[in-house]
């Protein structure tokens, strides 16, 4: 299944602005704009990301690719495509966008699309993880909520005419998933038909005929749309995230050996490390640091040294076994941090390849890995070197969820 991601940001959104901003999608919310943040959330659930804008918008939207290039890792900002400018609406938008990946190639064609309101920045990992799933068996899911208010109808003179039942109700959310043909050949016959009036992709989909399942979408996923929505996002921010911090550490003594492996990389030496996998005592304790920030077991229990399985294992895999299960549990990783404890080798000529491969690793950009050195001042196991030691920190955040 080749997932491709269609943000739609053409709108104006001039309900959502002042008088001296931007349109909505390009205000700041604690310090990133909302496409940014919407950008951001993507990456980890599909293999592109085609994003159409309004033709005026290039200079902004250049500005914002240049703050989420700075926060993802290299491998996850290069599924970002070229934009695509959007329609006078934005159903035309849509298909715009639509078309723009029908022509890049059957190789690189997906199977499925997402189509996403940049104006929704707080999508959450776990709601899109929910749709991916739902798209395995369904020709189209969409995020909703079942309606909990008591709905009226009213008329003209501003007077309630009846009340609504709300059984059966749901307001729909994005992203919206399809299956990638069946929604671009229903949103190519709504254009040729001339049915403009549809509010979502999942109308477009109903007229086609398509089957649309409905997957609980949650509160936090607000749409940007007012002033006020913003003033209000930017208050609930601070207590949106949920935040958590793990710790690792771990040690190896040296053996009979002409390098270690340390972060990621293989770094010449007069020993080697002695363990079951590679003995990366960088990466062990990274991967014990996001594990123990999301209440899992330690590494020896994912991976036990009496599996022949894992023998001289590369301890990439460990790590990325660790931040899978942190996405799969909604958790994104801020930022990690490793303190290794050797008298030799030495670190610095090889810090910036780690911070690289694990900021690869984790799916993060590489100024949110801290690589650090010191000796022991000729004390203890590590001083007489006998091996090496390292200790890491790990902080993941996801949306609060009650208690």
């Amino acid at each position: 299944m080749k997932t491709a991601a269609l943000i739609v940001a053409a709108g104006r959104g001039s309900r959502a602005t002042r008088e001296d901003q931007q349109p909505k999608q390009y205000v700041e919310i604690g310090g990133i704009p909302v496409l940014g943040h919407t950008l951001m959330a993507f990456p980890p659930f599909v293999d592109a990301i085609q994003v159409v804008i309004h033709p005026d918008d290039a200079e902004s939207y250049a500005g914002v690719l240049a703050g989420v290039e700075k926060r993802l890792a290299c491998a996850a900002f290069a599924k970002i495509l070229p934009p695509v400018p959007g329609g006078a609406t934005r159903q035309q938008s849509v298909l715009c966008g639509l078309e723009a990946l029908a022509t890049r190639g059957s190789a690189q064609t997906p199977s499925h699309v997402l189509i996403h309101d940049a104006a929704r920045p707080f999508v959450s990992a776990e709601e899109l993880g929910r749709i991916c799933a739902a798209l395995k068996t369904a020709q189209g899911a969409i995020l909703a909520l079942p309606v909990t208010d008591t709905l009226k109808r009213g008329n003209s003179a501003g007077m309630i005419t009846t009340t609504v039942g709300r059984e059966d109700l749901w307001r729909a959310q994005t992203p919206q998933g399809f299956q990638f043909a069946s929604i671009l050949a229903a949103h190519r016959q709504a254009a040729r038909e001339c049915a403009t009036d549809l509010t979502d992709d999942a109308a477009v989909a109903e007229r086609a005929g398509m089957h649309v399942a409905l997957v609980t979408g949650s509160a936090g996923n607000i749409k940007i749309t007012t002033a006020e929505d913003i003033d209000m996002a930017e208050a609930a921010r601070a207590f949106a995230a949920e935040t958590r911090t793990g710790t690792g550490f771990d040690v190896h003594r040296f053996t009979e050996g002409d390098h270690v492996w340390l972060g990621g990389v293989r770094i010449p030496h007069t020993h080697k490390l002695e363990g079951h996998s590679d003995a990366d005592v960088v990466l062990h304790a990274l991967t014990d640091a996001v594990l123990g920030a999301i209440g899992e077991a330690d590494i020896g229990q994912h991976f036990p040294p009496s599996d022949p399985q894992w023998k001289g294992a590369a301890s990439k895999l460990f790590l990325a076994h660790a931040a899978k299960l942190a996405r799969d549990a909604g958790w994104s990783i801020s930022n990690v941090d490793v303190t290794v404890l050797a008298e030799a080798p030495k670190i610095g000529p090889h810090r910036l390849a780690m911070k690289a491969v694990i900021a690869d690793v984790l799916g993060i950009a590489a100024d949110r890995v801290g690589i650090k050195a010191t000796t022991m001042e000729g004390m203890g196991f590590v001083g007489r070197r006998e091996g090496l030691a390292a200790q890491a920190i790990a902080t993941l955040q996801r949306a609060r969820t009650p208690a």
